[in-house]
């Protein structure tokens, strides 16, 4: 089956990327990320270099945060609605959010909240991998929902964009693959590159597996968890083997973007000030039962990784900030672990981004892909709920200290201008330069705009 071709855009054939050794040698072709390829490059020719690059950081909450808990309190709601936690000012009169959230309340100026984010109600029930597939496509779930039936936020900024970066890499997603985030019919080039990198404790060296260790490079060369190893052995080969210089300037740049310096010291988070890592914290040392012990959520140190990145020129750095499903001891989970630990690492991000300039050009945002219950359940937790959640947008041009919308008075249902994941979509496209009115063939043909709807969040500009 052919690749699929944009309806207003003719591009050179792609490769299948079924390589093996003997076959990347050859041809100079990295299909084996699909970060970026020859014939993509060549086709590319003539299109002008960005300047300083807009870059957006997408702080996934996901399981989906309480919005009562957190920026949508409801201090006058009964209490089997508002909950154990009180709401504490902020440096923006007339804001309140939690009292867990003291640092990020104190830069209240900095980022702005939208509480009216619904789903859809034609999409149907939103379990955790659809509701991923809505916020990260724009488009309803399809058949399976671990699968992308259309192309992730992620894949169509690499597809737009990687030509005006040609030695970076367009999108990164930490710290594994979500149900999503998958390229669909754009094809496995523009699959995200995943890190599969833990968070590291205190005085641990902080480490990418995918930059540093790959068991061998033969077979197929298109799985993207394979992608950045033994890179310098092989550039040794190919630059004794005078390779290097057979290969025409669109190989090399090819080969340029995984095996140059450029990507990896990118990553390389030891090269921070012990000072800054401590500012954005580390994984808590206790982890409430009720999150399970497979989804330790040590998230500080991969938001100061995410800001290295935008500065060294990722156009999109996508974060899984989770696991938020609190079915069971939603108080005491958020209170012991997930609004403190949130709390220190976002303000950090913010105020680290604001320091170095980054903040305009960068935009922030953070939701999750659905809200929870605003009735407390039996166990003292919350379940989903798809008919209001928040949003918290930062940088990019957002004016701090604004609220977008609102909910009831028990933050059931939106009761004034609704937003839905296409316009948060809608806002990282605009900023980014994505042309959300190009389509792209799936496979059987048929055209599908880059988004079905949604519009750019103006209130916060």
């Amino acid at each position: 089956m052919s690749q699929p071709v944009p309806t207003t855009t003719n591009l050179a054939d792609r490769p299948s990327g079924q390589i093996d050794r003997r076959g990347l040698l050859k041809w100079g072709t990295l299909g084996v990320g699909g970060l970026t390829l020859p014939q993509v490059l060549r086709a590319e020719q003539g299109k002008p270099a960005a300047k300083r690059q807009h870059s957006v950081i997408l702080l996934h909450m996901r399981g989906g945060p309480s919005q009562l808990d957190t920026w949508d309190m409801k201090p006058q709601a009964p209490i089997e609605y508002r909950g154990e936690f009180d709401p504490i000012s902020t440096a923006v009169p007339d804001i309140q959010i939690c009292e867990l959230l003291p640092q990020t309340a104190a830069i209240m100026d900095k980022w702005s909240i939208v509480r009216s984010v619904q789903h859809p109600a034609d999409y149907g029930d939103v379990s955790h991998p659809r509701g991923n597939q809505v916020v990260f496509t724009g488009y309803p779930p399809g058949p399976n929902d671990m699968q992308n039936s259309y192309p992730s936020v992620g894949s169509v900024v690499a597809r737009q964009l990687q030509h005006l970066d040609r030695s970076m890499l367009a999108h990164v997603l930490m710290p594994r693959m979500l149900p999503g985030a998958g390229a669909a019919y754009l094809g496995q080039q523009y699959e995200p590159f995943v890190t599969d990198a833990p968070s590291a404790a205190r005085g641990q060296p902080f480490a990418v597996p995918n930059l540093s260790s790959l068991p061998e490079m033969s077979g197929r060369m298109a799985d993207r968890r394979r992608l950045l190893t033994a890179l310098d052995g092989l550039r040794r080969d190919a630059d004794r083997n005078g390779m290097m210089e057979a290969m025409d300037a669109y190989h090399q740049q090819a080969w340029e973007l995984v095996t140059g310096n450029r990507v990896r010291e990118a990553f390389d988070l030891d090269a921070e000030p012990a000072a800054v890592r401590e500012r954005y914290g580390y994984p808590p040392k206790y982890v409430p039962r009720s999150i399970g012990a497979g989804n330790n959520p040590g998230w500080n140190q991969r938001l100061l990784l995410a800001r290295r990145l935008v500065e060294a020129g990722v156009r999109l750095v996508t974060l899984e900030i989770g696991w938020w499903d609190t079915h069971e001891d939603n108080f005491f989970a958020l209170k012991n672990c997930f609004l403190p630990m949130w709390d220190q690492c976002y303000s950090a991000l913010i105020e680290d981004l604001a320091q170095r300039g980054l903040l305009e050009t960068t935009l922030v945002l953070a939701y999750g892909e659905h809200g929870r219950t605003p009735r407390i359940n039996r166990s003292a937790g919350r379940d989903h709920w798809m008919s209001a959640f928040s949003a918290a947008l930062a940088g990019g041009g957002v004016q701090g200290g604004r609220v977008v919308g609102s909910t009831d008075s028990k933050a059931e249902t939106v009761a004034h201008n609704p937003k839905y994941p296409q316009d948060l979509l809608a806002t990282i496209y605009r900023h980014l330069g994505v042309d959300t009115n190009l389509s792209y063939n799936d496979h059987a043909g048929r055209p599908h705009p880059v988004l079905p709807s949604g519009h750019p969040i103006d209130e916060l500009f």
